[in-house]
C-alpha cells in the first residue's frame, strides 16, 4: 500500500502573508521538500523572484500568518473581522 502524500496541492499554491516578509505580502510555492516526517515549502514573492524562503508549511495553515491565494488589503480585513482564525483554513492542505 501507498503512503499517503502530505500536502498533495502545496507546489503552485498562492499565498498571502498577514504581515511583509521582506517588503511583500503575495507568495507562491515553488518547491516543496520532505524531510522526515515535515514537509516544506519553498516560497518566492509574486513581485521579486529573488525573495526566497523555506518554511514549514504545516505554518501555512495558520489563518494568523498566512490566507490562502493572493488576498487585497481589503479583502484581508474583511476576511480578520468576518471570521475566526481557528476555523478551517481557506483552502485545506490536507495532511
Amino acid at each position: 500500500m501507498t503512503k499517503k502524500q502530505k500536502f498533495p496541492y502545496l507546489v503552485g499554491s498562492k499565498w498571502t502573508a498577514q504581515q511583509k516578509v521582506d517588503g511583500w505580502r503575495h507568495f507562491q510555492v515553488v518547491n516543496r521538500k520532505n524531510q522526515g516526517k515535515w514537509v516544506y515549502a519553498e516560497m518566492v514573492a509574486s513581485c521579486d523572484p529573488n525573495v526566497r524562503f523555506w518554511i514549514n508549511a504545516k505554518l501555512l495553515q495558520d489563518r494568523s500568518q498566512w490566507l490562502a491565494g493572493w488576498q487585497s488589503l481589503q479583502e484581508m480585513e474583511a476576511i480578520y473581522h468576518n471570521s475566526n482564525f481557528n476555523e478551517t483554513p481557506l483552502i485545506e492542505l490536507r495532511d
